[in-house]
């Protein structure tokens, strides 16, 4: 008797410390120059697909604190990525343009091209491997 419950025990250890592996990489992003704490900065992370055509495969957002925000994207499946951020200023969860077509918000890419234009996925890509990673994001 004793040795069943003991390799029951054994059985059920097991299975959660399998549950709670980890099954993919995380991609943590700071922004640090933020000009105001108004708002919320929205993140998306994307592939070239989904890259400036609206939702990422995943997506967070974030309110800001002495003009600073950190994301964790976890649990990310190897390949290439691109990551944009926003500063929503006032709440719509889209980004504001001026009648000239310039932004009104604030808004940043992974790879921080500042280029003239839209964005572009080659510009902003990166690969994920078997490590995580940390990167800075400026606006």
């Amino acid at each position: 008797m004793k040795t069943v419950t003991l390799a029951l025990s054994f059985f059920f250890v097991s299975i959660i410390a399998m549950a709670q592996e980890k099954t993919g990489i995380d991609i943590t992003i700071t922004i640090d120059n933020i000009t105001s704490d108004e708002g919320m900065v929205l993140a998306g992370l994307h592939t070239e697909e989904t890259f400036m055509k609206g939702q990422g495969v995943q997506n967070l957002r974030s309110s800001i604190k002495d003009g600073k925000v950190t994301f964790t994207f976890t649990n990310v499946a190897p390949g290439e990525y691109a990551i944009s951020t926003l500063h929503d200023t006032n709440g719509n969860n889209r980004m504001d343009f001026e009648p000239n077509g310039m932004p009104k918000e604030s808004y940043g890419m992974s790879g921080n091209d500042m280029t003239m234009g839209p964005p572009s996925f080659n510009s902003a890509k990166f690969t994920v491997a078997d490590k995580d990673l940390d990167m800075n994001i400026r606006f």
